[in-house]
C-alpha cells in the first residue's frame, strides 16, 4: 500500500479505537485517575501509537492488543466493584494528613508528601492558614479533602434556622435564536412564559436572542447578538 495513505488509514484507526476504548472505560475526568487508570491509560497510548507509525508490524495486530486490553481494564473495574480489599489494592485508598488539627508526619512521609505540597493544596481551596484546618485526608486521586475547624466552618441556611428557596438546575431555553422545547418541558414553562419574559426585557423577537437560560432561581437570563 501507498505509504503515506497507509500512515492516514493507521492514524485514523488508532484514533477512533483510542477514543472508542476510553468511553468505553471509565467517565472520570484526567484529574481523578486512579494508579491503575493511568496504568491502563498509558498503555493505551502506547499501543496506539505504535499502530499509527509502526508500519513493520500488521494492523490486526494492534487492534486485538487494544481490545484485549480493554476487556482486562473492564475485568479489573469489574472485581474491583466487587471485592473491596483487590479495590484498594489497585486504585490506591486515603490516608489522613491532618487529625484533630495535628499533621501527622509519619503518614507524610510513607507517602513522600512534602510541606509545601500540603500548603499548596490547601492555598488551593482558599485556605492560607493550616491552623483552621481539623482533618484532612489525602485521596487516592491525589485530591486533599478538607474539614475546617466547626469555628471556621462558613455559615449555612440552617445554622441561621432560615429556609432557603428551592432551587433547579439551570437550563439553556434558547440558543442561536432556537427554543429548545425539550428543555422547556423540563423546567415545567412553556413558550407563552418564555416570550412574556422576553417581552419584559424588551425582546420582542427570539431570533435576535443567541442564548437564554433559565437560572436555578427561576429567573431568566438572556444575550442578545447585539447588546
Amino acid at each position: 500500500m501507498f505509504e503515506p495513505l497507509n500512515i492516514t488509514i493507521r492514524v485514523l484507526l488508532a484514533i477512533v479505537l483510542l477514543f472508542t476504548s476510553t468511553r468505553l472505560l471509565n467517565k472520570r475526568s484526567l484529574s481523578n485517575l486512579t494508579y491503575f487508570d493511568f496504568v491502563a491509560s498509558s498503555l493505551l497510548g502506547t499501543i496506539a501509537g505504535n499502530l499509527a507509525f509502526n508500519l513493520r508490524v500488521h494492523i490486526l495486530n494492534f487492534i486485538l492488543s487494544i481490545f484485549l486490553v480493554t476487556v482486562i481494564i473492564l475485568l479489573v473495574s469489574y472485581i474491583s466493584l466487587k471485592f473491596r480489599p483487590f479495590r484498594r489494592f489497585v486504585a490506591g485508598h486515603p490516608a489522613v494528613i491532618i487529625h484533630n488539627g495535628k499533621i501527622l508526619e509519619r503518614n507524610m512521609k510513607c507517602l513522600n508528601y512534602s510541606f509545601d505540597y500540603l500548603t499548596q493544596q490547601l492555598r488551593e481551596e482558599k485556605i492560607f492558614d493550616i491552623g483552621q484546618v481539623k482533618s484532612a485526608v489525602l485521596e487516592p486521586d491525589g485530591k486533599l479533602s478538607i474539614q475546617l475547624k466547626s469555628k471556621n466552618r462558613p455559615l449555612t441556611p440552617k445554622d441561621l434556622n432560615l429556609t432557603p428557596q428551592k432551587e433547579f438546575l439551570a437550563a439553556e431555553l434558547i440558543l442561536d435564536g432556537e427554543i429548545i422545547e425539550n428543555n422547556l418541558r423540563i423546567r415545567n414553562v412553556d413558550n407563552e412564559w418564555l416570550i412574556n419574559e422576553l417581552k419584559k426585557k424588551g425582546v420582542n423577537d427570539v431570533k435576535n436572542v443567541a442564548f437564554a437560560a433559565i437560572g436555578s432561581n427561576g429567573n431568566l437570563y438572556v444575550d442578545l447578538y447585539r447588546d
